[in-house]
């Protein structure tokens, strides 16, 4: 688990507007992660309007993510999962095909979606990234969709004052 985790982002005034999809699957991790996030968004984005939606398992963050986005249109989208190996590769397909979906909506939705939607090996390591209080990877998440949602703000903000950029 790496221990370099990215600066903590400046606080924003400004209202922005995030969405969870969180897992109801390994609940009790994935619950954590909520909990760190939205501590973390009180002091990193205090006027943050949150909607956070539950779904079954990691396999359906993904549809809900779609839908969020094309109707709600968020800052930033965060998926919340806990994906825990067993004996056979069924883990594995789940997480691979969850990466790849998600990705792909934030490319082709032009949204930050952060992907915490945690392959382990194990329910150590799942405590440790979900339940500990020096590396929780849901106030990395919240971190991680303040710092993207500054920067896409100041980037559009940048291409309106471009001529020919104006629809970016």
């Amino acid at each position: 688990m790496s221990q370099h985790a990215p600066i903590r982002p400046r606080p924003i005034q400004e209202p922005v507007s995030i969405a969870i999809i969180a897992s109801l699957y390994n609940n009790t991790y994935v619950q954590g992660l909520l909990d760190a996030a939205r501590e973390e968004l009180q002091t990193l984005a205090p006027n943050t309007e949150l909607t956070v939606y539950r779904v079954p398992g990691a396999f359906e963050i993904p549809v809900c993510a779609e839908l969020v986005l094309k109707n709600n249109r968020p800052d930033a989208l965060i998926g919340f999962g806990v994906i825990i190996r067993g004996s056979t590769e069924h883990a594995d397909l789940v997480g691979a095909s969850v990466t790849d979906a998600l990705q792909q909506m934030a490319v082709r939705h032009v949204v930050p979606v952060i992907h915490e939607v945690l392959l382990v090996n194990n329910e150590q390591q799942a405590e440790q990234r979900c339940l500990g209080q020096e590396i929780n990877r849901g106030a990395e998440a919240a971190q991680t969709a303040v710092n993207m949602i500054s920067l896409f703000r100041k980037m559009r903000a940048s291409f309106s004052r471009t001529p020919g950029l104006e629809g970016a």
